[in-house]
């Protein structure tokens, strides 16, 4: 993880507890700190609440900046995936299947014969290919009754 990018999610925990603080210390009437005063200034019940709002507005508008930050640098820092084949079941190299595959058992493959491709794909397709080719004829349902 790069430095900036720490700084950034630290930042951004930053401004989060900040937002937090600032929208506890509201008054649910919208009133501010609620602390008495000179009746003109920051500290008056009009100003309280304006200045309360526009720093829960900047706020809001910090956090959602930097979880785009965030999102975009993590995405660029990330490679493709790749597919993990190592359980899949290996293609065989005959044409038709045989009998055992039907019910489930595994036989070895011929002591002489390689695989067709080393291609994960090509094997997977192989394979789909004959299970097909091995697969009965599905059973045609009787004809209702009326």
């Amino acid at each position: 993880m790069s430095s900036l990018f720490t700084f950034i999610l630290v930042l951004q925990a930053l401004v989060a507890a900040v937002m937090i603080g600032v929208i506890l210390m509201q008054k649910s009437e919208g009133g501010g700190l609620g602390v008495g005063g000179s009746p003109a200034g920051l500290l008056s019940a009009r100003g309280a609440a304006d200045f309360m709002t526009r720093a829960t507005t900047i706020l809001a508008t910090a956090f959602v900046a930097l979880s785009i930050v965030l999102a975009a640098m993590a995405s660029v820092g990330r490679s493709g995936s790749t597919i993990d084949t190592s359980l899949s079941k290996t293609a065989q190299t005959s044409g038709a299947a045989p009998a055992s595959s039907l019910t489930g058992a595994t036989q070895p493959a011929p002591a002489g014969t390689a695989p067709a491709s080393d291609d994960p794909l090509a094997a997977a397709a192989a394979a789909a290919a004959a299970s097909q080719e091995a697969a009965p004829a599905p059973a045609q349902a009787p004809p209702a009754k009326k």
